[in-house]
């Protein structure tokens, strides 16, 4: 179980910088990462679009869309160097707008005509959205990227009633009770972000209040799920590494999101445009 009296660790550049994996003269577009993605609704398509985007420009070698609601062709138009063919992944981002109603336990999750790869494939996966409800049920290292309403839904349905305020009110405590209940990594997504497992916690510095708009999660999705592709090895091999990887990941949302505002609105759109720069000076 975790331990909510776990101490805080202040995520810096300096860390995140050592999740970022640099494509030597030898790798290629299979060694570099491939993410299978399964986002995206007819209800939400846009979600498909920008976590696709997001990690596309992360720095990945393959990104498969699996696509679902006809969705693979407006991937396409803004990413074409998706590929929408099934196939080996190292990593799977699941769940972006997709409705947490349709999906809102295990055995729909289970008719999914997706699913059913992904669990085959048992390489780390990333759960957001729709897709928080498979949370404990896989044997590969899992994160999960809930809001406080998400998180809320979900624990109590798990047997550990508690609301969305309360949560709020000591994100701390509840990402670590979280983390112990689920068995999973899990990065709380506020103001200020926590991601906690059941050795480690982690802060992250308070991002613009800007981040605050509607697709933002999304590309934090992909922008993690990117990561953890790339870090599959690392991930398989320390325990600690997915919640290293996915507090990096909300460390370049909040940079990319702060060099699009300059201290003035933003979009997500503007953010993924600013990812790869975000990386630039993480690097150098």
């Amino acid at each position: 179980m975790t331990s909510v009296g776990l101490s805080v660790k202040k995520w810096s550049s300096r860390d995140a910088k050592k999740c970022i994996i640099i494509p030597s003269e030898l790798d290629h577009k299979y060694s570099r990462g491939v993410l299978g993605i399964i986002t995206g609704s007819a209800q939400f398509p846009g979600a498909a679009v920008l976590s696709t985007s997001a990690a596309s420009a992360t720095g990945i070698g393959m990104i498969r869309f699996h696509s679902s609601s006809g969705l693979a062709h407006l991937v396409l138009h803004t990413s074409p160097s998706t590929v929408v063919q099934p196939g080996k992944v190292t990593a799977w981002l699941m769940g972006s707008g997709i409705s947490t109603k349709k999906y809102s336990d295990i055995t729909t999750w289970l008719r999914h005509r997706w699913f059913a790869l992904a669990k085959k494939q048992t390489v780390p996966t990333v759960l957001d959205a729709g897709a928080l409800s498979l949370a404990g049920s896989l044997e590969q290292p899992t994160i999960i990227t809930p809001h406080s309403g998400e998180l809320s839904a979900l624990l109590t349905s798990r047997g550990l009633p508690v609301s969305s305020e309360a949560i709020e009110g000591n994100p701390k405590k509840w990402v670590q009770n979280a983390a112990a209940t689920l068995g999973v990594t899990v990065l709380l997504k506020g103001s200020i972000t926590y991601v906690a497992n059941e050795n480690v916690l982690i802060a992250l510095p308070a991002a613009t209040p800007w981040l605050a708009t509607a697709g933002s999660g999304d590309v934090l999705a992909g922008i993690i799920g990117a990561l953890v592709a790339t870090n599959t090895i690392e991930i398989l091999n320390d325990p600690n590494r997915l919640a290293e990887v996915a507090a990096t990941g909300a460390f370049i949302h909040a940079q990319a999101a702060k060099n699009a505002s300059r201290g003035g609105p933003i979009s997500a759109e503007m953010i993924v445009k600013e990812i790869p720069g975000a990386i630039s000076q993480l690097l150098n």
